[in-house]
């Protein structure tokens, strides 16, 4: 059974920081594209950062680029994102993603990944 834990979300100041992590279990993590998500009400579902396996290659939306780092600890199963210098349009859920058997390349479509965590709410005050 494919499980998808996030944790770390919560109520931050604008310019401040948090760190969301994800803990995988039931899917071959060193095989897979880990992604981040969120979705703010009213919007569509959205990519934020994904990281696969293999270099680890990383790629960012343009509005978290430079801001936002995703890592992953392939011992531990996890997969983290660092969000610096957040801005109240950064509120959203974030949700933890896994695209199975994904050696190379990264994709950003929501309906590309298979299993997807609960999410965490990030909430961000100006």
């Amino acid at each position: 059974q494919v499980q998808l834990v996030e944790s770390g979300g919560g109520l931050v100041q604008a310019g401040g920081s948090l760190r969301l992590s994800c803990a995988a279990s039931g899917v071959t993590f060193s095989l897979s594209v880990m992604g981040w998500f969120r979705q703010a009400p009213g919007k569509e579902r959205e990519f934020v950062a994904g990281i696969n396996w293999k270099g680890p290659k990383s790629v960012y939306s343009d509005s978290t680029k430079g801001r936002f780092t995703i890592s992953r600890d392939n011992a531990k199963n996890t997969v983290f994102l660092q969000m610096n210098t957040l801005k109240p349009e950064d509120t959203a859920v974030y949700y933890c993603a896994v695209d199975q058997f994904r050696i190379t390349g990264v994709r950003t479509t929501a309906s590309d990944y298979d299993y997807w965590g609960q999410g965490t709410q990030v909430t961000v005050s100006s």
